[in-house]
């Protein structure tokens, strides 16, 4: 166990956690912050996704001691009231189903739309590769995105 400070959405959180146990953890189970979800445990679902100084990284396998010194922002982070135009979108088309793998989804479409304001399908489709889905909400998901970057465009 050591002390760790994590910078999570704008605050700052000193855990005494193992230095190794993933990011995804710390974030439910010391921070308290329940919104990114556990899926799979080995990167390949994308439900546990949070940006990592402004990066879509996968919590599940990101040791805690890599986060240290950098800026974690979850979903809970993303705005306080759904006011960021992926929610937005996502809220307009009505993509969730069971909602499971929603806030990875989003936080990658938010990181996609930060580098590529208006992303073809191919950009779209290279982009959320791995984001899986079990609802099978892709089209939802599709045009979404798509809003999403309209919105953006308007503001």
């Amino acid at each position: 166990m050591a002390l760790l400070t994590l910078k999570v959405n704008g605050k700052t959180h000193t855990i005494d956690a193992d230095p190794a146990m993933p990011l995804l953890w710390a974030i439910r189970d010391f921070v308290g912050l329940t919104g990114t979800k556990y899926g799979c445990g080995i990167a390949q679902c994308g439900a546990c996704t949070v940006h990592l100084n402004g990066n879509p990284i996968r919590s599940c396998s990101l040791p805690v001691k890599a986060a240290v010194g950098k800026e974690i922002t979850t979903i809970e982070g993303l705005s306080q009231n759904n006011s960021h135009v992926v929610q937005q979108a996502w809220i307009k088309e009505q993509v969730p189903q069971c909602g499971y793998c929603q806030s990875g989804q989003i936080m990658a479409a938010a990181a996609l739309l930060k580098r590529v304001p208006h992303p073809t399908d191919k950009d779209i489709d290279t982009h959320m590769q791995g984001h899986i889905c079990r609802c099978g909400t892709y089209g939802r998901i599709r045009k979404a995105i798509k809003t999403a970057s309209t919105l953006q465009a308007s503001k």
